[in-house]
């Protein structure tokens, strides 16, 4: 490829992901991406079964993790 090509092709992918890179900050400024009603209704419309479900997920996790440190670190009786 002709060199002239390459310098273009870099200087057009510098360009736009600079442009990208502002409009992400742009974004982040602006509170484009908060979303405080998220976590208000989330809590507001979850469930009994909703939040038995994750009580019991969040034990099974706990139990999870105990019984692999205990594999980790089992040694075998001399």
């Amino acid at each position: 490829m002709d060199s002239g090509v390459l310098s273009m092709m870099l200087i057009v992918s510098i360009f736009l992901g600079a442009l990208g890179l502002g409009a992400l900050l742009w974004g982040l400024k602006e509170g484009l991406f908060d979303d405080p009603k998220k976590f208000l209704e989330a809590a507001q419309f979850d469930g009994e079964d909703e939040l038995k479900d994750a009580a019991m997920m969040e034990q099974k996790r706990k139990e999870l993790k105990k019984k692999k440190d205990m594999q980790k670190n089992y040694m075998p009786p001399d």
